[in-house]
């Protein structure tokens, strides 16, 4: 199973990815209290924060699980807020499933424009600073159909005032990501790798 990777400025981005005990953890809490906060807003509940509790188990309990995806799944967040920035990147097969499910989303995720990776070749991003609904927090999404592989990142911030400032960031974080797999020169003679770029 392919792997991702990718180069995160640490001057900007806190991986919680690897991150276990005490490392990281006043970040893991933050951006997950901030996820649970606009979950619940996105829900109608406005007014109740994400459970400090339960910010607190997920914490604990997040690197574990991003560990067991094997480097599916990379998590970062905003160094110097992390309540404000979470980005997600993950692979995921493509299955005839979830390319149904990709054709299904509604009419405004069809909004996406070209966005080049020098690893992945050219994919497509989604800028939601206004989403429709008026709840769900603003978000962008970068996908790249490699063919047997989708590779996605989300990025959501809790402030519709600064998602245009983080946003470049993003941009460049993105940039760097790449899959990495475990096949061996001579390994399967009928593969031909193609440098996307």
């Amino acid at each position: 199973m392919p792997r991702l990777q990718a180069d995160a400025d640490p001057a900007r981005w806190v991986a919680v990815t690897g991150s276990l005990g005490f490392r990281g953890r006043r970040h893991r809490k933050a951006a997950i209290r901030m996820l649970l906060t606009q979950a619940n807003r996105s829900f109608g509940a406005e007014e109740r924060a994400g459970s400090g509790v339960l910010a607190w188990a997920m914490s604990q309990a997040a690197p574990l699980l991003i560990r067991r995806a094997e480097g599916r799944v990379l998590v970062w967040v905003w160094k110097s807020d992390p309540e404000l920035l979470v980005a997600m990147a993950q692979v995921q097969e493509a299955t005839s499933q979830l390319r149904a499910a990709r054709a299904s989303l509604p009419m405004e995720y069809d909004d996406t424009r070209p966005f080049a990776n020098p690893y992945l070749g050219v994919g497509e991003k989604l800028e939601m600073p206004l989403p429709s609904d008026g709840r769900t927090p603003p978000f962008a999404t970068y996908t790249w159909d490699t063919g047997s592989h989708f590779v996605s990142v989300t990025a959501v911030c809790s402030d519709r005032s600064r998602f245009g400032t983080v946003l470049p960031a993003v941009d460049e974080l993105v940039k760097t990501l790449r899959i990495v797999d475990d096949m061996m020169l001579g390994e399967s003679p009928t593969v031909l790798r193609i440098d996307p770029a």
